[in-house]
């Protein structure tokens, strides 16, 4: 399991570094790149059905390492990444609940890895997700309510500073989030 999501997040970094060295539109260079990567693990391996949720998680990881690696932006590619990985995941068959957590979990753990804004990062990979699960025709509140849920938890992990600043976060720059914030906490 290790030996797969280690090749799956390198064969992502490796992607997106090549993809954005030279790149003017770091945004939406990203998103074809990593949506291109995550395609390609699902289709090549074979593993999709037992591993499936690894697959996003493990393409974002690799993904964001990428953007750090080449000095651009955690925060201004991270919207980009989690929607490429989860349109991926979903037009592959992967469901929708498991392309959301797993991708918003996993950018916002690596925020926290790359010292990128944990806040700021988990706005941004909220919106990328559920943006990614309009364009693919899926339920968006259901989306909302997951990647919000899992930015939240992830952050947790993080740590009590991070987790503070991504409820602030959430709360104030993602339309819907105030409420599912509350509707968690009971």
């Amino acid at each position: 399991m290790f030996q797969f999501v280690s090749r799956v997040a390198n064969s992502a970094k490796s992607t997106v570094t090549a993809t954005l060295q030279g790149a003017s539109d770091v945004g939406s260079s990203t998103v074809g790149a990593v949506k291109n990567v995550t395609v390609e693990t699902i289709r090549e391996t074979g593993e999709f059905v037992s591993e499936g949720m690894d697959v996003p998680a493990s393409v974002v990881k690799g993904s964001l390492e990428g953007v750090a690696e080449i000095g651009s932006s955690v925060v201004g590619a991270v919207k980009g990444v989690v929607n490429g990985a989860v349109e991926g995941f979903m037009e592959e068959g992967g469901s929708q609940g498991d392309a959301v957590r797993s991708s918003v979990g996993q950018a916002v753990h690596s925020a926290g890895e790359l010292n990128a804004t944990v806040g700021d990062t988990a706005v941004a990979s909220v919106n990328g997700a559920v943006e990614a699960v309009s364009n693919v025709g899926g339920d968006t509140a259901m989306a909302l309510r997951a990647a919000v849920d899992a930015a939240m938890d992830a952050a947790q992990d993080v740590g009590d500073e991070a987790a503070d600043d991504v409820r602030e976060s959430l709360r104030s720059g993602v339309e819907g989030a105030h409420d599912i914030i509350d509707s968690l906490n009971k």
